[in-house]
């Protein structure tokens, strides 16, 4: 009996005591970060700038930051011919019509259609027939034959009208690109360039049409 009260008298004394306490863990600090860690979370790289990411994914992400370039400044060229010759007098004339009196101006002496096609690159020939008429209409080009073939030569009115186009030129574009200090050979080398794509360009183009 004595044995049996000690024991329990042991066991409440236990039972009345605090369980010891564990020693307060010390706040984990974070190490330094990598060097490579570092890098990232201090620099951000852009990938390239371009419209169509899903084609950039492809083999040749410069290619498509190039057609994204070329999109702006081919949209940017086409707004800039029909203001200019706006300003230079004629009104209701397209990006392409410019490009026809322009061309036909050019060296001073009647071309073929076939030949204006040519030179511009473009395709359908019912486009540069169009803007023929245009021209014509405005007294700004008038059409012969040489031969079976149609000619057209540009008129006085057409000749005053590309003079005052390229005093416009000169005093708002060319004024401006040569105040940013590009050199000239750079942009003799950047169009020997799109020329040279302009021929892959058409080449893949008509593979495509194959397929």
């Amino acid at each position: 009996m004595a044995g049996r009260g000690k024991s329990r008298t042991v066991k409440q004394a236990a039972a009345r005591e605090p369980a010891p306490k564990s020693p307060p863990k010390s706040p984990t600090k974070s190490g330094p970060k990598s060097g490579q860690e570092a890098e990232q979370t201090s620099t951000w790289e852009p990938g390239p700038i371009v419209s169509s990411a899903h084609l950039a994914a492809g083999g040749m992400a410069s290619l498509s930051e190039f057609e994204f370039g070329l999109i702006l400044a081919s949209h940017a060229f086409h707004r800039w011919m029909v203001r200019c010759i706006e300003a230079a007098g004629i009104s209701g004339l397209s990006a392409l019509d410019v490009m026809v009196l322009h061309s036909v101006a050019h060296r001073a002496r009647s071309k073929k259609l076939a030949d204006i096609c040519l030179v511009l690159n473009v395709e359908d020939t019912h486009l540069v027939t169009y803007a023929v008429r245009k021209l014509e209409a405005q007294g700004l080009v008038k059409s012969g034959r040489a031969g079976k073939e149609k000619t057209v030569e540009i008129t006085a009115k057409g000749e005053g009208a590309v003079q005052r186009y390229h005093e416009v030129r000169e005093a708002l574009l060319v004024r401006a690109v040569k105040g940013v200090g590009f050199a000239p050979d750079l942009l003799s080398d950047n169009a020997a360039l799109l020329r040279v794509l302009s021929g892959h360009y058409d080449q893949a183009a008509r593979s495509a049409a194959s397929l």
